[in-house]
């Protein structure tokens, strides 16, 4: 338990109990009034030569919002995981979800079963990984000249001075290389500075190197969320991995992991991946939502109430006792 505990700017139970339940606040709440509206569009990385399809998620509101990005992981598309966008675009955000052509899910599609997973692990590549963060760029510049073009029908609907980055597994690789982490003995970087929040759903540790040196230049809040079965047969992750993230990551940045309890690789996605053997837990849903959205609310539009939540024990109403949460919160952060 101390170890848990160490290293918080200050620890949790005292959190807890000088500041309640944070009012009325309530990140799961959406307006039943304001369907979300979506589109899907393609953008062409000029310089590439390379096509990035993209879905974006609206709120009702034609008025400037913040955005956020999300990538998806190996073999999937910008299809995948809509809960979250369908809730985050309910709650005000813009949500532009990145197909990485690559690694998306033409790397399986038409292969035969048998040759599924080695195609897989060939598409989990450096080469992809590094058309994955250049999407990324292409993406944001595409959205400025959308934001500022006179005839395209997006225009005026992107606030992008508050941007936010997520991603799952190789998104979230992808998101932790946009958003601070150094790379290599050379500690390459590919930091976008435009981004000034980022949530990884199941985090990597560095391949190679020190994890302490490879998260030492993050300046941006992180949010990290895996669970305790959280393997994957790609990557070279295990549960314990995903866990070396957090203590890694500087304290002179706001900091956030939530373990969720017997969540295998796919708790963070829409439907369960073949080859795993637990029950899903509905609540795992609700407490992603809960803790994601409160961390863009605290981030992106600088929500007081947001923030007192994040550090209650209204969070705990969320989760399940077995659940881990921790934080570190610098005093001269907004969440203080």
């Amino acid at each position: 338990m101390h170890r848990f505990l160490s290293g918080l700017t200050m620890s949790i139970l005292a959190i807890m109990s000088a500041t309640g339940a944070a009012g009325d606040y309530d990140p799961l709440k959406t307006p039943a009034s304001q369907p979300v509206q979506s589109r899907e569009l393609t953008i062409l990385d000029e310089e590439r030569s390379r096509e990035i399809p993209v879905r974006v998620m609206l709120p009702k509101s034609d008025q400037p919002s913040p955005v956020i990005l999300f990538s998806h992981g190996l073999g999937g598309s910008r299809n995948g995981c809509s809960y979250l966008g369908e809730h985050w675009a309910a709650r005000g955000y813009v949500v532009v979800y990145i197909q990485h052509p690559g690694s998306d899910e033409s790397v399986w599609r038409d292969i035969a079963p048998r040759r599924r997973m080695q195609a897989m692990r060939n598409a989990a590549s450096a080469r992809n990984f590094l058309l994955r963060v250049q999407d990324v760029a292409a993406v944001l510049n595409e959205l400025e000249g959308w934001q500022d073009s006179t005839d395209h029908e997006l225009a005026g609907r992107f606030d992008l001075t508050r941007i936010g980055m997520s991603g799952h597994s190789f998104g979230a690789v992808t998101t932790q290389a946009v958003s601070g982490q150094s790379f290599g003995r050379a500690g390459q970087q590919w930091t976008d500075p435009r981004i000034d929040a980022a949530i990884c759903f199941s985090p990597s540790s560095p391949r190679r190197g020190d994890s302490e040196t490879a998260f030492a230049d993050v300046r941006v809040p992180w949010m990290l969320m895996t669970g305790t079965e959280d393997d994957a047969p790609i990557g070279d992750q295990s549960p314990q991995s995903r866990r070396e993230v957090y203590p890694a990551l500087p304290d002179s940045a706001p900091k956030f992991e939530l373990v969720l309890h017997e969540a295998e690789h796919s708790a963070f996605a829409d439907q369960q991946l073949p080859g795993e053997r637990l029950r899903r837990n509905p609540n795992h849903h609700r407490a992603i939502l809960a803790l994601s959205t409160a961390f863009w609310d605290s981030f992106l539009r600088d929500d007081e109430d947001a923030n007192a939540w994040l550090k209650s024990d209204a969070v705990r109403d969320v989760l399940e006792p077995a659940d881990e949460w921790q934080l570190n919160v610098p005093s001269t952060s907004s969440v203080e």
